[in-house]
């Protein structure tokens, strides 16, 4: 009897065992399949995250190199299919466009539209003194920035004083070539100042107006006194005889000379003065008009006297008539 209870009660713990077993058993394959869900998940996840894109998705794209920039694949515009017009070069720097534009002011505008005409050499006739009043040496100053804006050198008395001292280092600044004719006479620093570019020394007064003309191929009369008013009218002179046929210009500031071109109309109208030689001197108020009016003369006048052999050979025409 004890055998068969015992036997009962171990059949039922063992049922019991195993039924524990069996709810265990499906707990933990439960567990683990949930973990191997997670896991499947997580991978799925892990998969869309560290997956590189396609070849397609990087070509046209801004990705990370090693070097740690960005590279970006630049599209070059075809020339063929293009419509835009092609860049254009760097503009080219006249010569002393750097002085001009240190100064401030716009000189270098003016060189773009001003491009070099018939003149290489220009000689000034002005003033050893700058005057009484600020216009005269701005307006000195004015033009030798329209000289440089043109490439033309200067030819002027020598000196650094007055007027022509002001011309002449803007001129020289400016990156152009400054001639000074001096006589010996004139050479102390103390009558003309220290010497601004290349200077030659003549004899006497009437060597440097000679050498002065020969050396230029125009001339331009600023305010100035008795020697500036006695080579201007000179050149005047020379023009009317034929000597030379260069133009002669006067840069009337601020009316300074319109005493004087009143004093010209009113010899042509009492006949003392002929009508085409009145139109010899070609004058304006500013620098840049004077020029362009100088570029455009042409003689209308007649000549009064042939050129004679001195004249030849003082102004170097060449050959005299009676050598030819």
């Amino acid at each position: 009897m004890v055998q068969m209870v015992r036997a009962k009660l171990q059949e039922k713990a063992g049922c019991h065992a195993n039924a524990m077993g069996t709810s265990w058993c499906n707990l933990v394959h439960l567990t683990l399949q949930i973990n191997q869900g997670i896991k499947k998940k997580r991978g799925a996840i892990a998969s869309e995250t560290l997956m590189p894109p396609s070849f397609e998705a990087l070509k046209d794209s801004n990705f990370p190199r090693e070097d740690n920039t960005v590279h970006r694949k630049e599209k070059l515009p075809n020339p063929a299919t293009s419509s835009s017009p092609p860049p254009s070069p760097s503009p080219i720097r006249r010569r002393g466009q750097g002085r001009q534009e240190a100064m401030g002011d716009n000189s270098a505008a003016a060189a773009a539209a001003s491009p070099r005409g018939r003149f290489g050499r220009i000689c000034v006739f002005c003033g050893s003194n700058a005057g009484n009043r600020a216009v005269f040496g701005d307006a000195a100053l004015q033009l030798g920035q329209e000289l440089v804006s043109r490439e033309i050198e200067l030819v002027y008395g020598g000196g650094s004083v007055g007027l022509m001292g002001l011309i002449a280092q803007t001129v020289l600044d400016g990156g152009c070539g400054v001639l000074g004719v001096i006589p010996k006479a004139l050479m102390p620093t103390e009558i003309s100042g220290a010497s601004v570019g290349e200077v030659k020394i003549v004899s006497d007064m009437h060597e440097r107006k000679a050498e002065m003309a020969r050396q230029s191929d125009a001339f331009i009369a600023l305010p100035g006194g008795y020697g500036t008013m006695e080579e201007l009218l000179e050149m005047i002179t020379w023009s009317q005889l034929g000597i030379h046929d260069k133009p002669v210009g006067l840069l009337n500031v601020d009316g300074y000379y319109d005493p004087l071109l009143a004093l010209f109309d009113k010899g042509a109208a009492e006949g003392f003065i002929k009508a085409d030689c009145r139109q010899i001197i070609v004058s304006a108020p500013t620098a840049h008009e004077l020029l362009t009016k100088m570029e455009q003369y042409t003689r209308s006048h007649q000549e009064v006297a042939p050129r004679t052999s001195w004249e030849m050979s003082e102004l170097g025409y060449g050959k005299t008539p009676e050598e030819s």
